[in-house]
């Protein structure tokens, strides 16, 4: 597995590390320490079905989660977006097992029908 290509921050102005180190760091804070603590969480939005099916199939499989809301598509896109910056994940729902970040709804269902969910788990 590479590591994902991300810029040098010798390669970073001064001025903007403080930029992107003061870019909603209360929100960033809150989804760390529930993925910390929790054993599985999701990140996600008002209107967006993708999340509401990643949510209905934690339900199905009896899985209790976490769930972090954060505005809809009208509102609340810069904290998403500082969410998306520190996890590395383009899209919501942001899943996390045993705080590890599996992906979203498409690698969710991977994980289910493999089994590999229900392993992650029992760790």
């Amino acid at each position: 597995m590479s590591e994902r290509t991300v810029l040098s921050k010798d390669k970073i102005s001064s001025q903007a590390l403080k930029a992107i180190s003061n870019f909603h760091p209360d929100i960033v804070r809150v989804v760390m320490e529930t993925v910390a603590q929790d054993r599985v969480v999701v990140v996600g939005m008002k209107q967006n079905p993708v999340v509401k099916q990643a949510r209905q199939l934690l339900d199905q499989q009896n899985i209790r989660y976490t769930y972090l809301e954060y505005g809809s598509y009208f509102s609340m896109w810069k904290e998403r977006l500082a969410i998306k910056l520190w996890s590395g994940w383009p899209t919501y729902p942001q899943i996390f097992v045993n705080s590890t970040l599996i992906g979203g709804l498409a690698d969710l269902r991977e994980e289910v029908a493999s089994g590999e969910l229900q392993k992650r788990l029992q760790k």
